[in-house]
């Protein structure tokens, strides 16, 4: 392989300290060509300074120090005009404690770590905002109740406690989301495969908004049997099509429409597609690659954000795939799909 084909930049020196390698992604990281790198001294090179405005390199002094060290961690360290960068270096001897033959520095750009910490930044300043206002609910009725419990009827002390246990509900939910989130992120989120009935969680779903007291007119189901035997696990399964039709309810208009069929899948395998679409305005073709991240609430704010994510990562995880696209009515139409699977004792 060569050098220039390394996604990280990589800057070698020899035994001497004059720079023998310089990489494309080092020049692009550090602003200096090959030519004007390959043969100068690896500190005029890289004038690196930590956070302190110490010269790295005096620190560390890699052929004058300690004959026993192999390297450096990565750290966040400055080039000139203050830019930062990842650094890390390997100490390369012939043998043990024996003089340095090559010093090899590896450099990283920043940007990805950036945007990590603005993502969860954010994360925890919806959370704080979700949180904070059940748990104010709450504790102002909670106290409320304990300060004036005799002055209040049965039916104000019922409403108050069924306003906490709703809130409860409500953090409840929050909570797990954010742990689903953590396992998402992670590749730890797990995958408990039983057989499940998707036509029977569709019907079972709808009538949970019916009894909450919606119209029965606001939808319509449409199974196309014969459907293949589904292995997923069915708690996840209704979190996701609790998460599609809720929002298809809240944020769409007209009929919800969901339509359960069999599908083919790549390999001759078999599979379920379940089809969620509504008849409102719909999303808007510039947000359609946005819809599945974090925090994309599109036009009508509300919640934490993070349903979709969830809904996406819960059905990848199945090793299934969803996607967003417009309906012939004109609103938004949600469609994903999973593999037949196998039991979980089996996978």
């Amino acid at each position: 392989m060569h050098p220039d084909d390394l996604p990280e930049g990589i800057v070698v020196a020899d035994g001497t300290g004059r720079v023998v390698c310089f990489n494309a992604a080092a020049s692009r990281i550090t602003g200096l060509t090959a030519a004007d790198a390959l043969g100068a001294a690896f500190q005029q090179v890289l004038p690196l300074e930590d956070v302190d405005g110490r010269r790295w390199w005096q620190v560390t002094d890699p052929y004058g120090g300690l004959a026993t060290r192999t390297g450096q961690p990565e750290r966040n360290l400055l080039l000139p005009g203050g830019r930062e960068v990842m650094v890390a270096a390997r100490y390369v001897r012939a043998y043990p404690k024996g003089p340095l033959q090559r010093l090899v520095v590896t450099l990283r750009g920043t940007e990805a770590r950036r945007r990590a910490e603005r993502s969860h930044a954010e994360l925890i300043a919806t959370v704080a905002h979700e949180l904070r206002s059940p748990l104010t609910s709450v504790k102002g009725f909670t106290a409320t109740l304990l300060a004036k419990w005799e002055r209040f009827t049965d039916d104000q002390k019922r409403l108050m406690l069924e306003t906490v246990d709703a809130d409860a509900n409500r953090v409840t939910r929050l909570i797990a989301e954010l742990l689903d989130i953590s396992r998402i992120d992670s590749g730890r989120l797990e995958v408990r495969r039983q057989p499940v009935d998707m036509a029977a969680a569709v019907r079972r779903h709808v009538e949970a908004h019916i009894a909450a007291g919606r119209s029965a007119d606001r939808f319509a189901v449409r199974v196309s049997e014969p459907l293949p035997g589904l292995w997923a696990d069915p708690d996840k399964v209704d979190q996701v099509l609790g998460n599609l039709l809720e929002n298809a309810v809240r944020h769409g208009e007209g009929t919800v429409t969901i339509e359960v069929a069999a599908a083919p899948l790549r390999h001759d395998e078999e599979g379920t597609a379940v089809t969620v679409s509504d008849e409102g305005p719909g999303i808007p073709e510039e947000s359609m690659s946005r819809v599945f991240t974090r925090f994309w609430r599109g036009s009508k704010r509300g919640g934490t954000g993070l349903g979709l994510y969830i809904v996406k990562g819960i059905v990848e995880a199945h090793g299934g795939t969803i996607a967003v696209d417009r309906a012939a009515d004109g609103g938004a139409r949600f469609r994903f799909t999973l593999p037949v699977g196998a039991p979980a004792f089996l996978a």
